[in-house]
């Protein structure tokens, strides 16, 4: 096998092993409906042998991001039946990332309250849309049967993402959003059932993975972590605990045969990373990070080096929507421009040029 091999997860069949990361880019609008170039920025990148779609909120009170999509409306199902179909058109699949935001974010964006495994606020500030920044309010601390609600909205979300032709849904247990925030110990201080010991920290996303798989079928169903990454107040710092927390969650879901594991790590070819590939039993998809830029040689070698099943690709992507046919024929690569990742129109979005185009200036 190698990068450019088709592989197969769960009940999706890609093409090859270059999978498009979930990446924010707040174009959808305050609707949250996604919208033409939404659809053609997809499009374009159907060459990847599998698009895992931006967060996308299952509730109005897990909004994270002005212009983030939601699969909440019937109009918001309808603009990712378009996005789903254009891929498919082209060949490719496409799953949607199911994300809570949880306590990042602000009531200037849910338009309700904001809430959390526990009353706790971040540090720092939030963007509310409209270049303004607010500080993180203390949300609320959802009770057990609240928790156990929103495990439904996100039963409903899945199902409506599958109804509306995506192949599947990831459900986003990383990078300090809720799900993340009820694994660490820094932001889950609770004394109930979903609190405490590293069990019962990972009990709330168990539930939520197996409700999920249960309705849609497990091999349509992945699950995205990032342990250690620290980020957005969600601090994992002791191995053990890790390791602990992480390990009952994946012993939890092994018997379910879902889709994929991908892990988000700074090492993905490391210790922590594959004994929780081991605990998993399943496919795993490995993303370097946020630290460093995914290359072209690193995800080689990934593949050769029987690290991981597939990798997951972020920035690459963004500036490059055929870099599967870039990467395989050692093309030069377009560079993507930071400035634009977060605007809110077509520019740094679906403008990058392609192989055929950037040959005939």
């Amino acid at each position: 096998m190698d990068l450019f091999s088709p592989v197969r997860l769960g009940d999706l069949h890609l093409a090859n092993r270059v999978v498009m990361a979930p990446l924010t880019r707040m174009r959808s609008g305050r609707a949250g409906v996604p919208r033409d170039i939404v659809v053609e920025h997809y499009e374009q990148r159907a060459g990847a042998g599998l698009i895992i779609t931006e967060g996308t909120f299952p509730n109005e009170e897990s909004r994270a991001f002005a212009g983030q999509p939601g699969i909440v409306t019937e109009e918001q199902a309808a603009g990712w039946k378009r996005v789903a179909d254009a891929v498919h058109e082209r060949g490719g699949r496409i799953v949607m990332q199911v994300m809570h935001g949880g306590r990042v974010s602000h009531t200037e964006l849910t338009g309700t309250r904001v809430v959390a495994p526990s009353a706790i606020a971040i540090d720092g500030e939030v963007h509310v849309g409209g270049g303004v920044k607010k500080a993180f309010p203390v949300p609320h601390a959802l009770t057990t049967e609240e928790a156990r609600a929103t495990l439904g909205d996100f039963v409903t979300a899945s199902e409506r993402a599958v109804a509306a032709g995506l192949d599947g849904v990831e459900l986003h247990g990383a990078n300090g959003y809720l799900l993340h925030e009820f694994l660490s110990p820094a932001s889950n201080q609770r004394d109930d059932v979903y609190g405490g010991s590293p069990e019962n920290r990972a009990r709330f996303v168990a539930e939520v993975v197996t409700a999920v798989a249960e309705r849609v079928g497990a091999g349509k169903v992945g699950l995205r972590i990032s342990p250690e990454h620290n980020i957005q107040g969600a601090l994992e710092t002791d191995r053990a605990d890790v390791l602990a927390t992480y390990g009952a969650l994946l012993d939890q879901l092994r018997p379910l045969g879902l889709a994929y594991l991908s892990v988000l790590h700074r090492e993905p070819a490391g210790d922590l990373v594959q004994e929780l590939r081991r605990r998993f039993g399943g496919p795993l998809i490995a993303n370097s990070g946020f630290g460093t830029v995914t290359t072209r040689e690193e995800a080689v070698r990934l593949i050769d080096d029987a690290h991981a099943d597939a990798v997951a690709v972020g920035r690459a992507l963004i500036a490059n929507p055929d870099l599967v046919e870039r990467w395989q024929g050692e093309h030069p690569e377009n560079q993507p421009d930071p400035a634009t990742f977060y605007a809110s129109g077509p520019e740094g979005y679906t403008d990058y040029p392609f192989l055929a185009a950037a040959a005939d200036r």
